[in-house]
């Protein structure tokens, strides 16, 4: 897709867990098709063991396969790498997988360049802390735009029945612990509350995704796919589907004209959380300053996707 008088202003890693739940997927064909960002590398990132999505113990390798079946089905063709990340999460919080997605953190940290750069995490922070604990001047080359971690109870309250411990979070706990507690890496944090936010209906994926292409189709079918697997358990999902990885199009990509910023969404400066060994955190108001994310600017992160999906498909 041509946006000519576009030039990129920031550089992106994406790192997700794309042989998970496919709202990483949609992440990923966003960022893809905005032109704003320079899209550096695409890591997969793992899962935890036996999670129903991909109980294999390959997760990591899957998700860079099913990042590059996006990348195919689009069309465009990208200078980004794919890589896998590590299949497994860090055994403690300082010590490090030399994994190859982590190996690509560092180095394009450390490169020379006028741009600011982003790592979009939406799955486990395996790849962020290992690349920190490798080399630490990274800290303040790169800020981490994070989906996941429990709500600050002084800005939202859990939803019904939650879990004491987020889904990414769980995923690797040391490592969040490291990069909350031990590093000094810059977090953007889109804690569950707010994730939850990114509603997608089923009428909306029916017409405003599905039709526009092969990239459309595959999406939607990978979505639905969900709602198959969860009736197969007796799980009925209703209408809609959470995009929770979509908000790292919005806060990297769709930033403001003047004075970049993701200026249409609403944040907090919080004393980020300790993470203890379980899990759960205690926030106590000791830890470093963090930005945490309360509203989303749902209107233009959807409407966007929508339409860079028709203009995709119209030039295809």
């Amino acid at each position: 897709m041509a946006f000519p008088h576009i030039a990129h202003r920031a550089r992106v890693i994406i790192d997700n867990d794309f042989s998970g739940d496919p709202d990483g997927l949609v992440q990923l064909a966003h960022s893809l098709l905005s032109p704003s960002v320079d899209i550096r590398a695409v890591i997969g990132s793992h899962l935890r063991p036996g999670d129903p999505f991909d109980p294999s113990d390959r997760t990591a390798d899957n998700a860079a396969a099913a990042a590059t079946e996006v990348i195919e089905t689009l069309g465009i063709g990208t200078a980004a790498p794919v890589i896998a990340g590590s299949n497994v999460a860090l055994p403690d919080a300082r010590t490090p997988h030399r994994s190859a997605g982590a190996l690509a953190i560092v180095a394009e940290a450390m490169r020379d360049s006028d741009l600011p750069l982003y790592v979009a995490c939406g799955a486990g922070l395996t790849e962020v802390a290992s690349a920190c604990l490798i080399e630490p001047r990274i800290a303040d080359r790169m800020t981490v735009v994070w989906i996941g971690g429990q709500e600050d109870p002084a800005l939202a309250t859990p939803p019904p029945n939650a879990s004491a411990v987020e889904y990414n979070l769980a995923i690797d706990i040391a490592a969040a612990r490291m990069v909350f507690s031990d590093s000094t890496v810059p977090i953007w944090q889109v804690p569950r509350n707010a994730y939850r936010q990114t509603l997608l209906s089923s009428a909306e994926l029916t017409v405003r995704v599905r039709p526009h292409g092969p990239i459309g189709t595959l999406l939607a079918d990978r979505i639905d796919a969900v709602g198959d697997m969860a009736s197969a358990h007796g799980v009925e999902l209703g209408e809609t589907y959470i995009m929770g990885d979509s908000p790292l199009v919005l806060l990297t990509a769709l930033q403001s004209a003047f004075e970049a910023d993701p200026s249409s969404s609403a944040y907090a400066i919080r004393p980020a959380p300790r993470i203890l060994a379980d899990g759960t955190a205690e926030f106590d108001g000791t830890g470093r300053p963090i930005r945490v994310y309360t509203r989303l600017d749902l209107r233009l992160m959807f409407e966007d996707f929508f339409a860079k999906l028709v203009l995709h498909s119209a030039r295809a």
